[in-house]
């Protein structure tokens, strides 16, 4: 029964977590439910993945989470997806860019990473509420991306973990 409990306090946690992140929660609700609607109207996640990037033969996704991405311009609400081959992430829903035309076009916010092109991955946490924790992918050039706000932060880094780490032992057996 402790273990039932403690689950259940953890999603609880993250779900608080993943909410106190959006902008309102209203607009988190609402974004929360389109995603819902457009996943089932695309038939799972595995199809909204394949229609998001690109999908090879014998690639597989391994999680798909909803979490933030960390931008300067704050953090954006989507769905990260970690496969055999990638590390993915759209958010759920499209922003505002100018064009050279004056004009504004909509698109998604999107960001792929090779797994062969990740360094590696870190945990951290705010200090202050530890709670609060953090993933942050480092590419082999330089780049470091960071994403917050998990429904299950600790599924998420084994699952980053395990791709990396598969993706080393298939290129050692070369």
């Amino acid at each position: 029964m402790n273990l039932i409990g403690k689950k259940a306090g953890t999603f609880a946690h993250g779900v608080r977590e993943h909410v106190r992140l959006g902008p309102k929660i209203s607009e988190t609700v609402k974004g929360k439910l389109s995603l819902g609607a457009r996943i089932l109207q695309v038939g799972g996640l595995e199809n909204v993945f394949k229609q998001l990037f690109s999908f090879r033969e014998g690639e597989k996704l391994l999680k798909a989470c909803q979490c933030y991405l960390s931008t300067t311009a704050g953090p954006i609400a989507g769905l990260l997806f970690i496969s055999s081959e990638k590390v993915a992430f759209c958010s759920e829903r499209s922003i505002k860019i100018p064009c050279p035309n004056g004009e504004y076009v909509r698109v998604h916010y999107k960001v792929v990473v090779p797994v062969e092109k990740i360094k590696g991955v870190n945990q951290s946490e705010n200090m202050k509420k530890p709670c609060q924790k953090y993933m942050e992918i480092v590419t082999v050039d330089g780049f470091d991306i960071w994403f917050m706000g998990f429904l299950n932060y600790q599924k998420a880094f084994k699952c980053l973990q395990q791709a990396i780490s598969q993706r080393l032992d298939d290129v050692d057996t070369f």
